[in-house]
């Protein structure tokens, strides 16, 4: 009941930048509410994102392209990485910052990083199975393979054939 309210005093305020950014400050998912305007507002978003990461859904598309807002959405909780625009798709740092949190997300990354050596590692480190979206030098190569492998041993079938015969590898199966 209390959320219907929250809601819908929010829409009747949803042009209010005072009230949308006190109410943003303790529900970053209110963000959804507010204007179109607001939500291509720095300072609104950032706060919303600040108080709950998920808000970077309702942020404006201009502002999935802002790093410090995007940067504090994927640093806590990695899959919303899934909503950067192209612009700061090559940042390494941020996705690194992501695949820390959540390896998944080597799945939204582009060409260029799924075949960076160390982008793969972290993305294996905290999800083996993810190596299917490396590229296939990547995993062709033993020391990502064995990462990969320590982590969840299904990833196995993804590994490059040369790997799949190499002994270190099949110890860990």
């Amino acid at each position: 009941m209390a959320e219907s309210i929250e809601i819908t005093n929010m829409k009747a305020n949803a042009n209010n930048k005072e009230y949308v950014l006190v109410n943003v400050k303790e529900n970053g998912k209110l963000l959804e509410f507010a204007s179109e305007e607001l939500k291509n507002d720095e300072e609104v978003v950032y706060e919303a994102v600040k108080n709950n990461p998920e808000a970077l859904e309702f942020a404006s598309d201009t502002l999935k392209e802002n790093r410090k807002i995007v940067y504090e959405s994927v640093s806590r909780i990695g899959w919303t990485y899934c909503y950067v625009k192209p612009k700061l798709l090559d940042d390494k740092e941020l996705l690194i910052s992501g695949l820390k949190k959540d390896g998944q997300i080597l799945y939204y990354a582009n060409e260029k990083m799924r075949s960076d050596k160390e982008v793969v590692l972290e993305a294996v480190k905290n999800k083996g199975i993810i190596i299917k979206y490396a590229s296939y030098e990547l995993r062709s190569d033993k020391e990502v393979a064995l990462e990969a492998m320590k982590q969840d041993k299904t990833c196995f079938e993804f590994l490059a054939e040369s790997l799949k015969q190499d002994e270190e590898i099949n110890s860990l199966k």
